[in-house]
């Protein structure tokens, strides 16, 4: 059974170009799922399922009874009901199942998610903190402040950010280009004070810590590309130090959109920049916009994205 969820998995960052966290998030769903049909009879779990062929739309409706009375949220429950009915129609493409027994399955309701996004004011505290330290030349504060900058200037995801590479950036064309969700490529302009703040860490800051060959545009203490785990440690103490709660990676990318939308740049703009298919999941950030956040100027220049 676990063969075919690893093919499926497979399929879908290959075939279909889902990101890696929503495979792993797909993978460790159906392996609790695997795991639920193999118990032994109990009061929520009729009978073992020993092979595909054998799973019954009954028992489908038992798991999310299953789920429910764990207590898990709507939006979990959610998932592992899309991670379930895309597994149970790739079995039928592939012939392993005649009928599909997750047809009828019904995810539950989940509540349209509203990004937070802090304020231009708390944005500038935060970057502040980073800025203390890069004024005494300390490397590792001189690399924050850019990654800081970098990330609201530009409004691109964690993942992207620690992606990037030294060749990715141009400082005179005052632009970075990011790989985003199935590897589609967009370059993006950089407002004057992320130049700045990179233009002094590539210059001074990165040769200090960085190893040979490693081309990772921000590295950790070591020289090594720094990872999303890494970032989040260094924006929690920042975020700490400037007195700012409920943080995440992601806040900084919905606090560009929001307040790019708040100065007037069109939607369709904000869609290219931070990577979005459809323009309908930038849409979100316009009640953002619009709910009377006192915004200061964020951004001396608003360029055109080049998404390739």
């Amino acid at each position: 059974m676990q063969e075919s969820v690893d093919r499926f998995l497979e399929s879908l960052e290959s075939e279909r170009g889902f990101s890696a966290n929503t495979v792993s998030a797909y993978r460790n769903d159906l392996v609790q799922f695997i795991g639920y049909l193999e118990q032994p009879p109990t009061s929520d779990h009729q009978q073992a399922v020993a092979q595909w062929t054998e799973l019954t739309d009954q028992h489908l409706r038992v798991y999310l009874l299953y789920l429910r009375d764990r207590d898990y949220r709507a939006s979990t429950v959610a998932r592992k009901t899309a991670a379930i009915k895309s597994f149970c129609n790739y079995l039928m493409g592939e012939g392993i199942m005649r009928g599909d027994p997750a047809a009828n399955m019904i995810s539950p309701k989940v509540d349209k998610y509203v990004p937070r996004a802090i304020t231009p004011d708390e944005v500038d505290r935060l970057l502040e903190q980073p800025r203390r330290g890069a004024e005494t030349g300390r490397p590792e504060a001189i690399r924050d402040h850019a990654m800081l900058e970098t990330l609201y200037s530009s409004g691109m995801r964690v993942s992207e950010l620690v992606a990037l590479n030294i060749d990715d950036i141009d400082l005179e064309q005052a632009t970075v280009c990011c790989t985003g969700k199935a590897g589609r490529q967009r370059r993006v302009p950089l407002r004057a004070s992320a130049v700045e703040a990179l233009r002094r860490y590539v210059e001074s800051a990165r040769p200090a810590i960085v190893i040979a060959d490693e081309p990772a545009l921000f590295v950790n203490h070591r020289g090594n590309r720094l990872t999303r785990q890494g970032f989040w440690l260094i924006l929690k103490s920042y975020a700490e130090r400037a007195n700012i709660v409920d943080i995440t990676p992601h806040t900084l990318r919905h606090s560009f959109a929001a307040h790019a939308l708040k100065h007037g740049v069109e939607l369709r703009d904000v869609q290219q920049m931070l990577g979005h298919v459809s323009i309908s999941t930038t849409q979100v950030y316009r009640r953002l916009a619009t709910e009377g956040m006192v915004v200061e100027p964020m951004m001396d220049v608003v360029g055109t994205v080049d998404a390739t």
